[in-house]
């Protein structure tokens, strides 16, 4: 199945006072761009694995890659419809001494070069789920302190129709993973759960309990929701049918155990608009 979604935040570079040059934004060593390949037997790989040195995204979709190099959600991504649709994969090497707290703002420059990607912010009034705590208070644990922190941000996740699959690291000990009927999270503030669950349903998920903290979850989803995780992780290349007999709760009635809900609003969200992108990038 699929899985994840990882992802992204400031676009313009910051002037410099007094006349100083901003600082330059890092970049890859050397990076591969290159349109990915049609889905085979039903099923694609996407995530982003990292080994040492060297980053290889597969099959991510262009909304995906803006994501992550600004550290927002798919929907604050506006811009041509393609950017949904058309899938890329990029292999890529870290320069020495870089980390990979780094990686959004070498994607940043990535895109700006190979891509010619040009945009700005704007703010637009969205339909959400507000997370909040529902009328009988919240049943939360804290996380037990962990002392083997995870890995810094590595996704690996594999989309194959009907079957589940896919691990966030978002490093440590927080993770997010996605099975064929649950989500299982390790270590994770409310916020972040809220991006996770958004993946699940048809719009913004905004976490507003004012709650801190890291917690355990075991939430059960509907095939319906599990549709929509492989459907918008694989930026539409993969799609499963409708199987109206699957089990599964669906993850409102999953998140009531925890003293949590989901309600329909409206809120302002700041967004970046695309004014320019080409299609095709320049020659590696």
């Amino acid at each position: 199945m699929t899985a994840p979604r990882c992802v992204l935040l400031p676009l313009l570079s910051s002037i410099a006072a007094f006349g100083q040059s901003p600082a330059a934004r890092p970049e890859f060593e050397v990076a591969s761009v290159k349109k990915s390949a049609p889905a085979v037997a039903g099923q694609v790989n996407i995530g982003v694995h990292i080994d040492g040195a060297m980053v290889r995204y597969s099959t991510l979709p262009m909304r995906s890659y803006i994501r992550m190099a600004y550290r927002v959600s798919d929907y604050q991504v506006l811009g041509p419809d393609w950017l949904a649709t058309e899938n890329f994969d990029i292999a890529a090497k870290l320069p020495e001494g870089a980390t990979r707290a780094q990686l959004p703002e070498m994607i940043q420059s990535l895109l700006a070069e190979r891509f010619k990607l040009v945009l700005h912010r704007d703010k637009k009034e969205f339909p959400v789920y507000a997370l909040v705590v529902a009328k009988n208070g919240p049943k939360l644990k804290e996380s037990p302190p962990d002392s083997s922190p995870g890995a810094n941000t590595t996704v690996d996740v594999n989309v194959t129709a009907g079957r589940g699959g896919g691990v966030i690291d978002m490093g440590n000990g927080s993770t997010i993973g996605y099975g064929r009927d649950r989500l299982e999270a390790k270590k994770v503030t409310l916020s972040a759960l809220a991006v996770a669950v958004e993946r699940l349903l048809d719009r913004p998920v905004v976490d507003m309990t004012g709650i801190a903290g890291t917690y355990d979850f075991s939430l059960e989803y509907s095939w319906d929701e599990l549709r929509s995780l492989v459907r918008t992780s694989s930026g539409g290349a993969t799609e499963l049918p409708a199987n109206p007999d699957a089990p599964g709760n669906s993850i409102f009635t999953s998140l009531a155990a925890f003293g949590l809900k989901l309600e329909p609003r409206k809120a302002p969200i700041e967004v970046l608009v695309v004014d320019r992108i080409e299609r095709t990038p320049t020659e590696n």
